[in-house]
């Protein structure tokens, strides 16, 4: 399922990079490749975006977190993740000029994927399939059109009871996005 997750990025990405070289020149960039480098760094999730812009002030966002962890949980050597999500958003940039704007984005994410956890030499295993539905909003300093950065949160409510009898239904994540802009 993985290299099925993987593949369709792949080919979003190629596909959008030869539409962006094809369309006529804009007074904006068209599209944007990024990584949430905080979560790599602190939860060891690795996590794709891409956003095309269909404005100045609007884009749509497609994104593939692997190794994905509910929330901020911590795990130890019994308890373990194996999850993958796709995330898709709208994005409205407001508010600041061509250097930096904030924005906000409403989302839906599906995950997939289970946790497992040893609990008095008794494996536990949740699926963690599930459709979740959220808001999030964030900082962005550009430079130069090319290079985009700044930090984001994000709440969104979970839709399977299985995964809320195990955590909550109310997600909470943050991040820190590095990018570039073509």
């Amino acid at each position: 399922m993985k290299k099925i997750v993987l593949s369709t990025l792949v080919f979003f990405l190629i596909g959008a990079t030869v539409f962006a070289q094809t369309e006529m020149e804009r007074d904006h960039s068209i599209g944007e490749v990024k990584l949430n480098f905080l979560n790599t760094i602190l939860l060891g999730s690795v996590e794709f975006g891409y956003e095309h812009f269909i404005a100045k002030d609007q884009s749509i966002g497609i994104e593939a977190h692997f190794n994905d962890r509910f929330a901020y949980v911590r795990t130890s050597d019994s308890k373990e993740f194996d999850a993958t999500s796709i995330l898709a958003s709208y994005n409205f940039y407001f508010e600041g000029d061509e250097t930096g704007k904030l924005y906000i984005f409403p989302f839906v994410k599906y995950r997939f994927g289970e946790y497992t956890e040893i609990s008095d030499g008794i494996l536990n295993t949740v699926n963690m399939n599930s459709f979740l539905l959220g808001l999030g909003g964030g900082y962005k300093w550009v430079f130069n059109d090319k290079f985009a950065f700044g930090p984001y949160a994000s709440i969104a409510r979970g839709f399977s009871e299985e995964v809320n009898d195990q955590f909550a239904a109310v997600e909470f994540k943050a991040g820190f996005s590095v990018g570039y802009r073509f």
